[in-house]
């Protein structure tokens, strides 16, 4: 029998918006599964039911003015949305992953959780982040790990892994996540979700915390490649003061209609090594890459095979950026002993850190993001694996007592990722593939800069083909 949290979002909302499901049912219905599940998965880490019904009422009410008034209402009108716990959402903790922060409750919102609001979406609660959002698990010393519900001795990524659990185990129909390094297109490959890392300055950052190397952008996860545009056409638009700004869509156009519209042909360049020299892809990395790549040929796509020269250059550059931007979240000094081990080593290292060298690294920044512009002349996407390994086991990414180690090898995990946030580049990962243990093994699409639409039109294409949505793990 199907229960609600079978429905999609979208269908949620439209449900919501004709009178045939109640916003206070849904959000009801959410809540238990999260009562019930969520010791197991470690999705969130702070609910909050009182807030979230009381949004929900007044969806309801705002719902029957609309209809009464003939009035449109945002598509996910009283739909269930959790925010990352990186974000402030006004008289809710966001502990930002640390104890450092495990009492913090801040007075404002940021952009995205009024963008949320605006839309009337209704907000559960705060979902599971490593430390500040540094590495790619989410796991800290605030609350239990975000597991993947494929797997539930693995973890479900970072850092927007509680988002990502959150959505895969059925507590949320999408998520918000945030992206620095691959934060969102990571928890996406390793719990079975699309994820759409946007474009730089497609969606504000503000008010607080700004990241002044662009690097990091907030976005969606979702089950479906509808769900997650009509989530980015929520999150998306500049706001006053922002630093950087991606073109506009045409007037009247969404990314959610995008996702009902043929890509037409398209050139593809694949990409199967890794950019990073040292690094090897797993077989079944490879493999969903290549079956993709022949899905993708035919569906009438131009596919050729991309050898890039492996180079140490962004790896080197990256690392002394995200050393710097560790820094920049405030801790008392009597505090810095509650810091997880990697946490302190990333701010040591970013203390030492020159200006003439922080430049340097935004600099070969914008030149990577020069060269890769100089070959999507030739190519509409590009075609790789998301990640160069499966799903790492629950602790099996850290190394507290080596944390310097610990950073060198994130990237034998993570390699293709971080080129997109050094760019700017939109990019999304898709769940097309689970290999012989069950485990999902995503892949990721990469696009020119401001054209998240051609990728959420060739997404749609490839989840028609390939449909995943079925696909529900045993906590389902």
């Amino acid at each position: 029998m199907t229960q609600l949290h079978d429905l999609t979002a979208l269908e949620q909302g439209e449900m919501i918006a004709t009178g045939k499901l109640s916003s206070v049912e849904l959000t009801q219905h959410y809540l238990d599964r999260i009562g019930q599940l969520n010791d197991t998965v470690g999705a969130f880490v702070t609910v909050t039911p009182e807030l979230a019904l009381g949004q929900a009422a007044q969806a309801e009410t705002d719902a029957a003015d609309a209809r009464r008034d003939g009035r449109p209402l945002s598509p996910l009108h009283g739909v269930p949305v959790p925010v990352k716990d990186l974000n402030f959402v006004a008289g809710v903790r966001a502990t930002l992953g640390s104890l450092a922060y495990a009492e913090n409750v801040p007075l404002v919102d940021d952009h995205v959780v009024t963008r949320l609001r605006e839309s009337g979406t209704v907000m559960l609660g705060k979902t599971q982040t490593p430390e500040f959002g540094l590495p790619c698990y989410s796991e800290n010393k605030v609350s239990g790990p975000a597991r993947t519900p494929w797997d539930l001795e693995r973890s479900a990524g970072g850092s927007s892994g509680g988002a990502g659990a959150a959505v895969s185990s059925g507590l949320a129909p999408v998520a918000h996540g945030s992206d620095g390094g691959g934060s969102i297109r990571i928890p996406a490959s390793v719990c079975g979700l699309y994820g759409i890392k946007p474009s730089r300055g497609r969606v504000a950052s503000g008010p607080t915390f700004y990241d002044v190397s662009g690097l990091s952008t907030s976005g969606p996860l979702a089950r479906s490649v509808a769900d997650a545009a009509a989530l980015l056409d929520v999150l998306a638009g500049p706001m006053p003061g922002e630093p950087y700004a991606a073109p506009s869509l045409p007037a009247g156009e969404t990314f959610r209609a995008h996702a009902g519209r043929e890509p037409g042909a398209l050139r593809v360049a694949v990409l199967t090594a890794s950019p990073a020299p040292g690094v090897t892809v797993h077989p079944d990395c490879v493999a969903a890459t290549r079956e993709t790549a022949e899905l993708l040929s035919g569906l009438g796509h131009h596919v050729e095979e991309l050898d890039l020269p492996a180079d140490d250059t962004l790896r080197t550059v990256f690392g002394q950026v995200w050393a710097v931007m560790a820094t920049q979240t405030p801790v008392a000094p009597e505090d810095e002993e509650k810091l997880m081990p990697l946490t302190r080593h990333l701010r040591r290292m970013g203390r030492e850190v020159s200006g003439p060298d922080f430049a340097g690294a935004l600099y070969a920044f914008r030149a990577v993001g020069l060269l890769v512009a100089q070959l999507q002349a030739a190519y509409d996407v590009i075609l790789s694996p998301t990640l160069a390994k499966p799903p790492a086991l629950v602790g099996g990414l850290r190394n507290d007592a080596d944390p310097a180690a610990e950073f060198d090898s994130l990237v034998h995990f993570t390699p293709f990722t971080p080129l997109y946030n050094a760019t700017g580049q939109p990019a999304v990962n898709l769940p097309l593939h689970w290999n012989e243990d069950g485990l999902p093994i995503g892949v990721m699409l990469g696009g020119r800069y401001g054209d998240e639409a051609t990728l959420i039109s060739l997404s749609a294409q490839l989840e028609a083909a390939r449909p995943w949505a079925d696909r529900k793990p045993p906590v389902w």
